[in-house]
């Protein structure tokens, strides 16, 4: 049994020494969303408490991200959430690309699919009430029929 322990706690120790990239790239206020766009405060606080962390080039790793294998989940999830959508270089996109984002932004906040349930427990600034989904969700609507984007 203590050999087991041993492995157990030689392998933790070893998975440690695997290199994790954590650095953001610099952002160009020229391309992202909050300096371009503008939106209201609320909208703001919104994006920056809920999506930015894996959805921009401004991710707060917390402490727990430094610990393998949590390390590597948190980054594959930067990594497809910045895939899918990085508000760092929102101008980036085209229209038609912008326009599907905006899609999958309300669709994914009114099912609640976002923020993912993983990450709430860990970020209560990130579990969305009602009316700031509301409120979210409405002023993208705006936006898209706007085309101000």
């Amino acid at each position: 049994m203590k050999k087991v322990i041993f492995w157990i706690l030689g392998i933790f120790v070893a998975i440690q020494l695997i290199p994790i990239d954590r650095t953001n790239k610099p952002v160009d206020k020229t391309q992202n969303f909050v300096d371009v766009i503008k939106p209201p405060k609320e909208v703001v606080q919104i994006l920056k408490n809920a999506c930015y962390d894996c959805h921009s080039n401004e991710v707060k790793y917390p402490k727990y991200a430094y610990v393998a294998p949590i390390s590597w989940s948190v980054k594959h999830h930067i990594n497809e959430g910045r895939e899918r959508v990085n508000f760092s270089i929102w101008t980036t996109y085209n229209t038609d690309q912008k326009n599907h984002i905006i899609d999958d932004i309300m669709e994914t906040v009114e099912s609640k699919e976002m923020p993912l349930k993983g990450y709430l427990p860990m970020h209560p600034e990130a579990d969305l009430t009602d009316a700031q989904r509301k409120v979210f969700n409405d002023y993208f609507k705006q936006l898209q029929k706007s085309g101000k984007f």
